[in-house]
C-alpha cells in the first residue's frame, strides 16, 4: 500500500468525521477574510511548536500523517511553523512530499535570525525543508531584527514567492511595539497570544490590528496548557451547549473566535484526537458578547 492509498484507507477508519451531523460533508469550517485582499481562510489552523519536532522514523510520524489527513478533511488550511521549532519545518516538508499537501495547505513560516543576509539564507532553507516553491505567509518571529527582514520579505512578495508578510510575538510585553509597527501599514498579518485568561490584547491590540487591515493569527489559545490544568476535574457548564461546546478545548477556542476581528487561531498539537477536538470548535454557533462575558466570569471564578 503506497502512502496516498494509506491516507485513503485512513478516511474509512475515522468515523469521527461522519458520526455527527454538525461535521457532515456539507458542514463548512468557519471562514474569515484576510483584510488586505478579502480572500478567506479557515478560522482554525494548526501550530507545530514542540509537537512537530520529532524523528521522522518514529511512530509519531505516522500519527502526524493521520493528523494532517484529518486536518484537511475538516477543511483546515493554515499550518504555522518556524526555524525556531527544531525539526518541524523538515517534518512538514516530508509530510508534504509523502502525501502531496502542497495544493491543500496555507503554509506559514517565520524568519528568526539577525541580519539581512542570514535572513535570506534562512528563508531559502525553510522553503527547501518544507518542499515548497512558494510560501503563503512568512512572518518575522518575535520582532527579531524586523527592519532588516522587512526589506527581504517585501522583495519576495514582489517576486511572487510569498503572498503575505507578517510579524509575531507571544507575550503582552511586546504589544506596544506591535502597535507601533502595525501603524506603519507594512504588514498583512500580525500574530500574538490571546486566551480567556490572557486577555490583554482585548484592550487595544485586536482593535488596532483590525483598524489597520491586518489579518490576526492567535497563538497560545490554551495559555501554554495552563487552562486545562485549571479546569481539571471540573465539568463543562450546562449552558455551554448553547454554543455547541462539548469539551473544554472547544470552549476556549470558541471564546477566541467570538472576536470577529480574529482571522485564525492556531492550537498546536501532535495528537490526532486533540486535533479532531480542536477542529470541531470551528463549526456551529459562536458566543455573542453576553455569552463571552459569562464565559469570562465562569473561568475567573475557578
Amino acid at each position: 500500500m503506497n502512502k496516498r492509498k494509506f491516507l485513503q484507507y485512513l478516511l474509512s477508519t475515522l468515523p469521527i468525521l461522519h458520526s455527527n451531523q454538525l461535521y457532515a460533508e456539507n458542514a463548512k469550517l468557519i471562514q474569515r477574510q484576510i483584510p488586505k485582499d478579502q480572500k478567506k481562510i479557515p478560522a482554525i489552523g494548526l501550530g507545530t511548536y514542540v509537537g512537530f519536532n520529532i524523528d521522522e522514523k518514529s511512530n509519531k510520524y505516522k500519527e502526524l500523517a493521520k493528523l494532517m489527513f484529518s486536518f484537511n478533511k475538516f477543511g483546515g488550511k493554515l499550518i504555522d511553523t518556524s526555524p525556531m521549532y527544531g525539526n518541524s519545518e523538515y517534518i512538514i516538508g516530508k509530510l508534504n512530499k509523502d502525501y502531496e499537501l502542497n495544493k491543500k495547505l496555507f503554509f506559514a513560516t517565520k524568519v528568526w535570525t539577525n541580519g539581512q543576509i542570514n535572513g535570506e539564507r534562512q528563508i531559502k532553507n525553510s522553503f527547501k525543508l518544507m518542499n515548497i516553491n512558494k510560501c503563503q505567509l512568512v512572518q518575522i518571529h518575535n520582532l527579531l531584527d524586523w527592519k532588516s527582514h522587512l526589506y527581504t520579505l517585501e522583495k519576495l512578495k514582489e517576486e511572487g514567492l510569498i503572498d503575505y508578510i507578517g510579524i509575531t510575538h507571544f507575550h503582552s510585553g511586546a504589544y506596544d511595539d506591535l502597535i507601533k509597527i502595525i501603524k506603519m501599514k507594512k504588514f498583512d498579518f500580525v500574530q500574538f497570544n490571546h486566551s480567556i485568561v490572557e486577555r490583554q490584547a482585548e484592550k487595544k491590540l485586536i482593535r488596532f490590528a483590525n483598524d489597520y487591515n491586518h489579518a490576526i493569527i492567535i497563538n497560545r489559545p490554551f495559555a501554554g496548557g495552563s487552562l486545562f490544568r485549571r479546569v481539571k476535574g471540573i465539568a463543562l457548564p450546562v449552558w455551554a451547549n448553547e454554543i455547541e461546546c462539548k469539551t473544554w478545548a472547544q470552549f476556549f477556542l470558541k471564546y477566541i473566535l467570538s472576536f470577529n476581528e480574529i482571522t485564525c487561531v492556531i492550537p498546536g498539537t501532535s495528537k490526532h484526537k486533540h486535533l479532531v477536538d480542536n477542529m470541531k470548535a470551528g463549526f456551529g454557533k459562536l458566543p455573542d458578547v453576553n455569552m463571552r462575558i459569562k464565559m469570562q466570569k465562569f473561568i475567573s471564578e475557578i
